[in-house]
């Protein structure tokens, strides 16, 4: 029956007139990273100060092979191509802490938010048909479209259109320097 030595080394050195028990494995190249030369304790401390991973490549090879290391070696492209654009929606995030405001349900952000806004916007919001919160691009938006409703010029004279334009003005007016002194504050 055959007996192993446990003695006798599994391995020799691989530098060239060293006969000496070898411990320790390194790889051969770059491109064969899985093949090894085995070393005693001397050479494999020779062996890594010399051993260079980009030996023989361009700088420009280095980086674009950094770059896809970077990577994991997976293509990537720029988010939102590729057709995937839906994705990116607010509907599509899971927001269980309520950390966008657009993903809370407007009645209790409308109501939450009207009881912290003074009783004259809250009548400006009302004439003007429009919701709180509101952005002064919103807010533009829709006194142009109410002013194309209700100019004079439009309705040939009407007086009861044309005093419901001056209240459209006013609260306008109110909203867009309440909006502005608040983006100035910020």
């Amino acid at each position: 029956m055959f007996k192993s030595d446990k003695d006798k080394p599994l391995h020799y050195c691989d530098m060239l007139g060293c006969k000496k028990p070898a411990e320790y494995r390194a790889p051969k190249s770059r491109k064969k990273l899985h093949e090894y030369y085995w070393f005693c304790f001397k050479h494999i401390q020779d062996y890594n100060k010399n051993w260079d991973y980009f030996k023989g490549m361009s700088s420009k090879q280095i980086e674009e092979y950094l770059r896809s290391a970077a990577v994991w070696d997976k293509p990537s492209w720029k988010l939102g191509r590729l057709g995937r654009k839906h994705l990116l929606n607010e509907q599509t995030f899971n927001d269980p802490f309520n950390l966008f405001p657009k993903n809370k349900t407007k009645t209790n952000y409308n109501t939450q938010q009207k009881q912290n806004i003074p009783l004259e916007l809250q009548r400006a919001l009302q004439l003007l048909e429009i919701n709180w919160p509101l952005s002064l691009q919103k807010l533009k938006k829709r006194y142009t479209e109410l002013a194309r409703q209700y100019h004079p010029d439009i309705n040939g004279g009407d007086t009861q259109l044309e005093e419901k334009f001056k209240q459209i003005n006013a609260a306008y007016s109110i909203l867009r320097t309440y909006l502005t002194t608040m983006i100035d504050a910020e």
